[in-house]
This record gives structure tokens, sequence and C-alpha cells, in this order.
């Protein structure tokens, strides 16, 4: 059975958008995923409403008669939430409390980014002819189609899981995901070493704090023409630290200036924010640059954050 790494990357980036790929398998930690460039997404055969996140590998669902289900996603399995996490299961990861104490956080940052992506949305499920429709403890085994999207890739792909070995169709394509996040140190696959932190400034005056903010999700190349499709132009950040960030004040901008500021806004500890380029109404969990063109340069750009002081948090380059 082949095992994943998981880990947690704090330094911030913001990927392209306007032309071309974001982001390559070999680029550096932090790297952007695009938009599943190298996974075909299955064709939904059921349509159901998500109707409870259970963690980032299972869900609960309402088929459209008002009947219920469990559905445990093919492929991926992510860190445990609700019993304790063993080390020994993710290749790399010190079997310590530090270790066991980051895939924790993994594990709640998955869930979180589930409940976002997909709770109370009406999803497709699609099934793998490899494997039987359930598993051993009845649940539905499903692929998780949303907005056209393979839910169970952009996990791997975006370091919140690793592959669950089995014999799904789609392995193959898994595990270089998988490989690339790992090598980019992409996502969760911080925990191979728990011990590192990456010291960022926070918006209380510019004192350090192991509290940091990172890279949930990017996804930079919108479908179709990037400028006329702003708001399939996102990145989703997740605090993961132990403590609530007030936000407000801080802004994120290019290597040319375009500056978007965030405004009456607290972060809760593996809380996430979606930033989109385009307009749309500000929520605790959605926020709309309102601008006219997409922003990040798929061919490279610079992504610069500064706290409320205007204090350089993160500045990378891709």
């Amino acid at each position: 059975m082949r095992w994943g790494v998981f880990g947690v990357v704090v330094v911030l980036v913001v990927a392209t958008g306007c032309s071309g790929f974001a982001g390559s398998p070999s680029q550096s930690a932090g790297t952007a995923v695009d938009s599943q460039p190298a996974v075909n997404v299955p064709e939904s055969t059921v349509t159901v409403t998500v109707t409870a996140v259970v963690d980032g590998d299972t869900i609960q669902v309402a088929y459209e008669n008002g009947t219920g289900d469990t559905v445990r996603l093919v492929g991926v399995d992510t860190p445990e939430v609700h019993t304790e996490n063993d080390p020994a299961e993710f290749e790399g990861v010190p079997e310590t409390d530090d270790g066991a104490s980051c895939l924790r956080g993994a594990g709640t940052n998955a869930s979180s980014l589930a409940k976002q992506r997909l709770l109370g949305e009406t999803v497709g499920l699609a099934f793998d002819p490899n494997l039987n429709r359930r598993g051993y403890y009845d649940r539905l085994l499903a692929y998780v189609v949303n907005d056209e999207t393979l839910f169970n890739y952009r996990l791997v792909e975006t370091g919140h899981a690793r592959v669950y070995d089995s014999e799904f169709e789609r392995a193959e394509l898994f595990y270089a995901a998988e490989d690339a996040a790992r090598s980019d140190r992409r996502g969760l696959w911080r925990c191979t070493d728990p011990g590192e932190v990456i010291r960022t400034a926070i918006a209380d005056g510019g004192t350090e704090s192991a509290s940091g903010v990172e890279i949930a999700e990017i996804h930079a190349d919108a479908a179709g023409n990037d400028n006329e499709n702003l708001n399939d132009e996102y990145v989703t950040l997740t605090n993961t630290g132990d403590a609530t960030l007030d936000l407000s004040g801080w802004t994120v901008s290019d290597a040319v200036g375009h500056q978007y500021m965030f405004t009456n806004l607290t972060l809760d500890s593996n809380g996430l924010v979606t930033l989109y380029t385009g307009s749309g109404t500000d929520t605790e969990t959605e926020r709309y640059w309102g601008r006219n063109g997409a922003v990040w340069n798929n061919d490279g750009d610079t992504v610069i954050v500064k706290n409320a002081s205007g204090a350089t948090v993160f500045r990378q380059s891709y």
C-alpha cells in the first residue's frame, strides 16, 4: 500500500489567472495549483445535496427523494479530526506528539475546505468501474463533482489529502498529483517537519507569532477567458494558528501595485476566507475584489501581503 505525506506550508502564495498555466509540479513550496489539467472529470450519474461534512473525505448527502446516505470520497484519505491520528500511516511524518498534532491540524483544514466548497451545495456523484459502490462500513464510494471540478482530486493536488491506495481507475493521475504536492511541500505537506515554523507578523503592530495565514486553495486559471470569468479566479486562505487573527487592514497586491484591502474581517483558527477577483456580496468566508479584469499573470508575478501597519508579511514570486 502506498502512503502519502502531509504537511503545512505557512507561506502565502497567490497565483495567476490571465493566460496560460500558473504553477507546475517542479515549483517550490507554496506554489499555486491550477485547475485540474491532468485529470478528466467523470460524468455524474446521481445528483445530491450535501447536508453535512463528517471530515475532509466523508460527507452526508440527501437524494432528490429525501432519503439520505453517507459518501466516502474515492481515492483520498485526510487526517482524522474525531479520533487520534497515527503518524506511522503517513510516510515521513515523525511518530511524535508534534507529528500527531500537525496531522490533526491538517485534518481540520481539510474539513474546513470541504465545508466551504460542498456544504449545502448540489453536487454530482460518479462511481468508479473498478470498485464496489459501497465500502466496508456500507458507505457509498464515489467521486464528488462540483462546478465541473473533481473535488477528490482537488484535495490531493492542493495537499489536503494523501492518496488512499486501492484499485480505483484514476490512481495513476492521483499519485502524480500527490507526488507534485509533496515535492512542492504544498498545502499540508509540512508535517514531515512539524517543528518548523515560518514566523510571520500579525496585525497587532507587527509582533511575531507562530500563527500564520496559509494558502488552502488557489484557482488561478479561470474557465474560458479569464477576464470574462473573474469569480473563477480566486484564492482561499486559512489561519493555521491557534488564535483568531484580525485581518482588517491587511492588503494583498501584485507586482505592479493592484491592491485589495480586507475590512471588518477576523479569521478564526482553521477558518477560511476566499478572495474572488470579481464582484459579489462579501461574507465572513467570501470576499470580492471588484475588479473588471484578471489580476494574476500566468507567466509570473509577485504576491505581496502587508499587515494593517503596512509591514510586508509575505512576498512570494512565481
